[in-house]
């Protein structure tokens, strides 16, 4: 993935799920969804363990995310056994950006993804990737 298309993708997209977000301050996943927010991006937490994060309601999965809200970037904070399952709601919802945080890399999912036309960042942190391409 060259940085113009990494570039173009974060000066598209409006609004972030962020799968794995969690409502304390002292998580990666709080910080950087923090950052992203405070650079105007609409944070949708999706995390079953909380009510909600960032002054935002949480939602269970991304299948429970209401439909009038346009998701942009799928960004993933989860171990990488559970992509293949976030893969499955990405592409079902037709959701167009999957973005794998540092660390978070599961191969086989990805390429399932790309086969069915959804833009995947893998093992790259959406923070530094802004900070340093915006």
């Amino acid at each position: 993935m060259s940085d113009d298309q990494i570039r173009q993708v974060l000066e598209k997209a409006k609004t972030i799920a962020v799968v794995g977000l969690a409502s304390s301050p002292l998580r990666p996943s709080y910080g950087v969804s923090a950052y992203m927010q405070q650079q105007g991006y609409r944070i949708i937490p999706v995390n079953p363990t909380i009510a909600d994060s960032l002054g935002e309601k949480a939602y269970p999965s991304l299948r429970d995310i209401p439909k009038e809200i346009k998701i942009d970037i799928v960004d993933v904070f989860r171990r990488p056994e559970a992509v293949p399952e976030i893969v499955d709601e990405v592409i079902e919802l037709k959701l167009p950006v999957l973005w794998l945080q540092e660390t978070v890399v599961h191969e086989e999912a990805a390429e399932k993804a790309r086969k069915a036309g959804v833009l995947v960042i893998m093992d790259q942190c959406i923070l530094k990737d802004h900070r340093r391409l915006l």
